[in-house]
């Protein structure tokens, strides 16, 4: 049975790894930032065009340690989207801070700013937003928000690896932003992790947050953890942005394929795209809208890519509110929005070496399932 995945993880020809990891066995240093963790931490600071970098082991530790970095009293509340991965819920909650969720908008599925002040209260110290699927928030109106209420603004960018808005890096947005190089994501280091701002003392702070406090060789300033890039990852990752804009190249011809295959369908929501953003094409979703497919179109047709061999992905599915481990805490919230569109949005597969004979095939599955529907509602 053949597997066809949601994605692909990146990788560099196994002779240009194997040469860039051959220095390794003579300095015998794999970790604790040595000079390829410094490489790639300036590399990727010119690449996203931000003024300072900090690497992380992963996407989360550099979300949860940005936050734990700005000092926050613990029991402040943060402001956030239900229409994310887990992680930007948990790294809220591991940090002592309670996540007060604002619903999303259709259009762009990130968060809804018009809705962000009614939300804020005298604990609000912070608005935690998600460029979804690559879509940009809206910078400037959350930006006003936080001034008005001296909030710090911290951007999930997961999603938005080498993206620009308006000309600027969209790691320079905000106070903070992170990145993931999951080995699912655009741009990978096997793992790893990055959260970009301006401020130096923020690097500092996120320096000994991640390596013990250590400063010195009898000197540890401050309590901290072990979250620091390991110098394999680090050449990944130096091996991989070499090849990156290739792949983002690969991915735009792919989401042009998709759109000239299914356009026309009225009974679907594929993306759209902004002249003022710079994409990367990290993912494919498309929304299945209810109100003229019907309810469970979007479970249908997941399930009959799966009979193919073909894994699209339900991204994302519960709302993060909505999780079990919080015990039905948020279910009474008014987030219409996200959990209409959880219930209804499919990712479908996405990546540099996807084939299109494949593409044509998940189209014809989508549109078969559609016109089935209409056909049995006698539409």
């Amino acid at each position: 049975m053949r597997n066809i995945t949601v994605t692909k993880a990146s990788m560099p020809e196994y002779e240009e790894f194997i040469e860039a990891i051959k220095p390794l066995w003579d300095s015998r240093r794999i970790t604790n930032m040595g000079s390829y963790h410094q490489e790639l931490e300036r590399a990727l600071a010119e690449y996203l065009d931000v003024p300072e970098l900090s690497l992380l082991v992963n996407g989360h530790m550099a979300l949860e340690m940005t936050i734990q970095a700005f000092h926050f009293p613990e029991g402040s509340e943060v402001i956030t989207t239900p229409f994310t991965f887990v992680s930007t819920t948990h790294a809220i909650v591991r940090n002592g801070l309670k996540p007060v969720f604002c619903d999303i908008k259709k259009s762009d599925y990130t968060i809804d700013e018009d809705r962000i002040e009614d939300l804020i209260t005298e604990k609000t110290v912070a608005i935690l937003p998600v460029h979804v699927y690559g879509n940009i928030c809206n910078a400037e109106r959350i930006g006003e928000i936080a001034r008005n209420y001296d909030l710090k603004v911290i951007y999930d960018a997961a999603h938005a690896f080498g993206e620009t808005y308006r000309g600027r890096g969209v790691g320079s947005l905000g106070d903070a932003s992170i990145f993931s190089f999951h080995a699912t994501k655009i741009f990978n280091t096997i793992e790893g992790g990055a959260s970009a701002f301006a401020s130096h003392e923020l690097y500092e702070r996120l320096y000994n947050l991640k390596n013990f406090g250590i400063r010195g060789e009898t000197l540890v300033v401050g309590v901290g953890a072990n979250a620091k890039m390991n110098e394999f990852c680090a050449i990944m990752g130096l091996c991989n942005l070499k090849h990156v804009e290739r792949d983002i190249a690969e991915r735009k011809q792919r989401v042009g394929y998709y759109l000239k295959k299914l356009e026309g369908r009225k009974e679907l929501d594929c993306p759209v795209y902004r002249d003022d953003i710079r994409y990367t094409y990290g993912y494919f979703p498309v929304l299945f809208r209810e109100e003229l497919c019907g309810c469970g179109m979007r479970d249908i047709v997941y399930e009959r890519l799966k009979e193919s061999g073909i894994y699209s992905r339900k991204y994302f599915y519960p709302v993060t509110s909505d999780e079990v481990c919080f015990k039905n805490k948020y279910r009474d919230i008014a987030i219409e929005n996200a959990r209409y569109v959880s219930e209804n949005i499919l990712v479908l597969p996405l990546h540099p070496d996807l084939e299109y004979e494949i593409m044509d095939e998940i189209a014809e599955i989508v549109t078969e399932c559609l016109d089935t529907r209409t056909t049995e509602r006698g539409m």
